[in-house]
């Protein structure tokens, strides 16, 4: 079976794997519109007793595998409009985590910014060796959201100030030593080495499969998601700053930032 659901086209197999391909060129950034895509994304697999798991995974000649947010969302934004995304945000990615399907993120490209967020949001992750992994968020004036989900992930606290704190970027070999990850391989070898982990939990129960899935989310708790959103109502915040303005219009025009601290 075969489906497109916005920008995610879903490839069922007969062993019950659900190849779900991200495809938003160049780099994959995620829009207000790639939210809801996720929604629906989310809606279709529980609706479907077909699904036994998933293996979230990007074009091959796409420059990312999750570049991050679109920053052209940015432009303009005060702080209402921010909440007012940020509300609409967490309306779907709740509903991503808590899947009743187990999710493999195939990380074939960059995951930056929400991509990392969003990999780690996954149950468990297979990255390309020289993948590059940041949350830029500070480059733009702003806070990035994931520090209470990879704390929940074990991530080390050191290594995971430095990637919030810094904006630098990191390749998945020189994060695996931080358990981000459960296999880090070269880039061929990520998409065969997903999908022999799905087939082997599409050959459980479905019954069983959905039961751990609901058991672990449980276990796991919300912390990540208060976190997020502490981070969040801090980011609102800054978004209306001039510093944060000048980050984003910087990006886009491909120059460096002029921040004056205000």
């Amino acid at each position: 079976m075969q489906d497109q659901i916005g920008c995610f086209a879903v490839n069922l197999r007969e062993d019950g794997v659900a190849i779900v391909t991200f495809s938003r060129p160049p780099v994959n950034a995620v829009s207000l519109s790639v939210y809801e895509d996720i929604g629906r994304l989310v809606t279709a697999i529980e609706g479907n007793d077909a699904v036994r798991a998933v293996v979230l995974t990007a074009p091959e000649e796409s420059r990312a595998w999750c570049g991050g947010a679109d920053l052209n969302d940015f432009v303009g934004m005060d702080t209402e409009k921010r909440k007012e995304r940020y509300r609409f945000i967490n309306e779907q990615l709740p509903g991503f985590y808590r899947l009743d399907r187990p999710v493999i993120a195939a990380i074939n490209g960059h995951a930056i910014g929400i991509g990392m967020v969003w990999a780690g949001l996954a149950d468990m992750r297979v990255a390309w060796d020289e993948a590059k992994f940041a949350c830029p968020e500070i480059d733009y004036g702003l806070v990035g959201g994931g520090a209470g989900l990879f704390a929940m992930l074990k991530m080390p606290e050191a290594k995971m100030r430095e990637i919030l704190f810094t904006g630098s970027k990191f390749t998945a070999r020189e994060l695996e030593p931080t358990g981000y990850f459960n296999y880090v391989v070269p880039r061929a070898e990520v998409l065969p080495k997903a999908l022999e982990m799905a087939a082997k939990i599409a050959s459980k129960s479905l019954l069983s499969i959905r039961a751990r899935k609901i058991a672990q989310v449980a276990l796991e708790g919300r912390t990540w998601m208060e976190a997020y959103l502490d981070a969040q109502a801090l980011s609102a915040e800054l978004v209306a700053s001039a510093d944060s303005g000048e980050g984003v219009r910087a990006f886009l025009e491909g120059r460096a930032a002029e921040y004056r601290d205000r």
